[in-house]
């Protein structure tokens, strides 16, 4: 074993579990997705574990599907981002903190001074993930009647993407002189007016916030598909993959970092990581009946709809007991879909065993004791699958708590994860170096 690579985790925090089931299970804390008193614990737990990142996903809206589905789902109600994240900072002393927010409905100026602004807070902890919003429901809140096409809001992200990091570099670093003997607080020639102008913005700038401790925050991205890997290839720092098996994330890994070497970009400045349920067990049978149990805890109400939102198409009306029918391509996210839609044809899946995936969670999955799952993360690792992962965890506490107090240990035994933090930023614990002002 190499003891050169090393694993780093990130931890999926919104909702607090992936899993439909997970604040029905037996200890669970139901509300844990709106508790902040839970969830300061969960990341000061998580510190405590050595974890690269806290990660927040968001939604800009209910979730697409009906009120029969809806009043089953923990997902229904939880915090705005940047404000638990702020909160957080001040909670927490070295995980890195990251949220995200959307290229299709937000401003560049807005998410580069709430990143900015959230990097200053927590000395340099932040991550911004980059997503173009899938969930055709979340365009309504916007004033669109139906989502903008998929490849335009991946035009629309690499403008964006250029005008918030061209933002961040408004200011040089020796800029704010704050010399109060003279009264010159900080000095116009180390200040770059923007003035961007482009297909879809028109920014003048500069940002009214200095440049952030890390220069940028760190940049990540999920999406699997041809114009979701090239914009990761141009401009992501961290890739959440979706990989099912180890020889489709060794294709994805060599695909997206083989991309970067035209562009004059260094592979090993970007780290793919997979998200990955994760049920801890003595054994590895008990392990999976832990995962069974909470598997019996989705509703089929509650996985039909999430079958038919992740597939942006209504199945409900089909036979349970049949075969996943023909479906139309849409403008919605294509990586789940196109999961299930292979697991379909693969597994000759019904539409009910798909509503039981979708419900509870489809995607990778490590099911064992400590030990087999080191094992599991170790091969991904050394083959080059990733480059750690994003936990999900299948209930809180108690799953998180199995995987810091067991797991944890057992790659700090192997060498692949660190004992403590060798940094202070979020760029630290990635082994990221720190990006050079472009103006200055």
């Amino acid at each position: 074993m190499s003891l050169q690579r090393q694993l780093h985790l990130g931890a999926f925090m919104r909702p607090v579990s992936i899993h439909t089931g997970a604040w029905r299970y037996p200890g669970a804390i139901p509300d844990a997705n709106f508790n902040f008193a839970a969830i300061r614990q969960f990341a000061r737990k998580l510190e405590a574990g050595k974890f690269d990142a806290f990660f927040m996903a968001d939604h800009l809206g209910v979730l697409n599907m009906p009120v029969e589905a809806l009043r089953r789902s923990h997902t229904v109600t939880s915090f705005e981002p940047f404000t638990l994240l702020s909160a957080l900072a001040g909670a927490t002393e070295r995980i890195g903190l990251v949220a995200t927010a959307s290229t299709t409905f937000d401003e560049p100026f807005h998410v580069a001074r709430r990143f900015a602004s959230l990097d200053h807070l927590s000395g340099g902890r932040a991550g911004w993930n980059v997503v173009t919003t899938s969930n055709p429901e979340s365009a309504k809140n916007f004033g669109f009647e139906v989502q903008p096409d998929h490849s335009g809001r991946y035009g629309r992200a690499r403008e964006f993407y250029d005008v918030v990091t061209g933002l961040w570099d408004s200011f040089a670093e020796d800029a704010f002189v704050c010399d109060a003997e003279s009264g010159i607080y900080f000095n116009p020639a180390r200040m770059h007016v923007l003035d961007h102008r482009g297909l879809h913005f028109s920014v003048l700038g500069p940002l009214n916030i200095a440049r952030p401790p890390q220069g940028w925050p760190v940049i990540f991205q999920a999406g699997a598909s041809d114009p979701g890997r090239q914009l990761a290839a141009e401009t992501a720092e961290v890739v959440f993959a979706a990989g099912s098996n180890l020889a489709a994330a060794k294709s994805f890994y060599s695909d997206v970092k083989g991309r970067m070497i035209p562009i004059g970009r260094n592979p090993d400045h970007l780290k793919i990581l997979p998200a990955a349920l994760v049920v801890v067990g003595d054994t590895v049978e008990q392990a999976k009946a832990k995962r069974a149990h909470l598997d019996s805890l989705v509703h089929y109400e509650s996985g039909i709809h999430s079958l038919c939102g992740m597939l942006d198409h209504d199945v409900s009306g089909f036979d349970p007991d049949g075969p996943l029918p023909e479906i139309p391509d849409t403008n919605a996210s294509k990586t789940s879909r196109e999961m299930l839609v292979t697991q379909a044809r693969q597994y000759n899946l019904t539409i009910r065993q798909l509503a039981a995936k979708a419900g509870s969670y489809a995607g990778l999955a490590f099911v064992g004791t400590p030990a087999s799952i080191a094992d599991e993360m170790e091969q991904w690792l050394e083959e080059r699958g990733s480059d750690g992962f994003v936990v999900m965890f299948p209930y809180l506490p108690e799953g998180l708590d199995d995987f810091v107090d067991r797991v944890v240990p057992e790659l700090q035994r192997r060498g692949i994860f660190r004992k403590d933090y060798q940094g202070t930023t979020l760029r630290d614990h990635f082994g990221l170096p720190r990006p050079g002002n472009r103006f200055f």
